[in-house]
């Protein structure tokens, strides 16, 4: 699905939802690492087994948006040794992107791309679309390498989000689609017990995480 033609918009009118499967769709970006123009396509990014995470902000040469696409960039490599692909996301060009990376300091170590909405139609699919400022709000989405939905965050525009706890939710996620029988509890990092659902764990989850 790509964003460049009204009969495709139409097939994005539904928003998504955590738990379903994600259309396929492409968009512009630039591709900081390479220095160039490039293209996600999601997609080709299924075919390649890859997570997928979508990090929408509202726009370029703003405030909170620099803080977080560098504390993002603090946790690329680790969320790319976890099999993920990661792309921001917002409703400036693909031409402001490239501009802003040059003149913004604090996105000196930006390497992934920086993918362009500037119709709106990805922003509004993943219900982050405000209609009043035309500007994606703060969310961050994750895609498994099956296409579906596993997590989504929205934050307004005045707060800033945590990539620790974007890199803890993606350390869950990959142990549980290995290990589909499990849940993992608050704050679960690797090493950490789960919990398997059933009659037996029914009022009894503190004994089951105490040896009890």
């Amino acid at each position: 699905m790509s964003c460049g033609h009204d009969h495709e918009h139409e097939e994005m009118l539904e928003f998504a939802k955590v738990g379903q499967k994600v259309p396929e769709f492409t968009l512009e970006a630039f591709d900081p690492a390479e220095g160039a123009f490039a293209e996600v396509d999601l997609g080709e990014l299924r075919e390649q087994g890859k997570w997928v995470i979508l990090f929408f902000y509202p726009a370029d040469f703003t405030f909170v948006c620099p803080t977080e696409l560098a504390d993002l960039a603090s946790r690329h490599a680790d969320l790319v040794k976890l099999g993920a692909e990661v792309v921001s996301v917002s409703t400036d060009t693909k031409f402001t992107h490239m501009a802003w990376k040059a003149d913004e300091r604090m996105l000196g170590d930006v390497k992934f791309r920086m993918a362009a909405d500037p119709t709106g139609a990805v922003s509004r699919f993943f219900d982050v679309w405000d209609y009043e400022t035309g500007l994606a709000l703060r969310g961050t989405f994750i895609i498994n390498p099956e296409g579906v939905l596993v997590s989504s965050e929205v934050n307004f525009y005045n707060v800033g989000r945590n990539a620790d706890e974007l890199f803890r939710k993606m350390e869950a996620n990959t142990y549980l689609i290995d290990h589909p029988a499990e849940a993992c509890p608050a704050k679960w990092t690797p090493g950490e017990k789960t919990l398997t659902p059933g009659e037996k764990l029914v009022g009894k989850v503190y004994e089951a995480l105490n040896d009890e």
